[in-house]
């Protein structure tokens, strides 16, 4: 067996975890929003679709990930350290999202004002997991 493809699928489910994870957080904030406004018969933002989705793209990061690792020939030990390492960070940054998007679908629900300041910093956390996939891409 090679340890190094147990790296590939943890990189992987790591990443995809947290997305899950994050998403949850948010789309539960996003739910909530839409039903103080369907209680106080305003109407609903579609915008909070953006909040509940955005932690979906570190699954994409942990798949470009994966395959780079499955490629690699550099060592084994290496290769399943990062994928278990950056499968963390990139699964803490959805989640981190999820919670940064939660608070804006709750900010921007209430105001509906913000919208581009929140999305902003849920932007700020997509950037943990861009640079753990940068650095980890280049090292491998």
């Amino acid at each position: 067996m090679n340890i190094a493809l147990i790296g590939a699928a943890c990189v992987l489910g790591l990443a995809a975890t947290g997305s899950g994870i994050g998403a949850g957080i948010a789309g539960m904030a996003a739910i909530g929003s839409w039903k103080r406004s369907y209680l106080n018969n305003k109407t609903p933002s579609f915008l909070l679709v953006a909040f509940a989705g955005a932690p979906l793209t570190q699954t994409i990061y942990g798949f470009i990930l994966m395959g780079r690792l499955m490629n690699s020939s550099k060592d084994p030990l290496l290769l399943l350290a990062a994928g278990v390492m950056s499968g963390l960070a990139i699964g803490m940054s959805a989640v981190a999202q999820g919670q940064a998007a939660a608070a804006g679908c709750d900010a921007f629900g209430e105001t509906g004002k913000g919208f581009a300041n929140y999305i902003t910093v849920v932007g700020l956390c997509e950037t943990v997991a861009l640079f753990v996939l940068a650095f980890t891409f280049s090292a491998v």
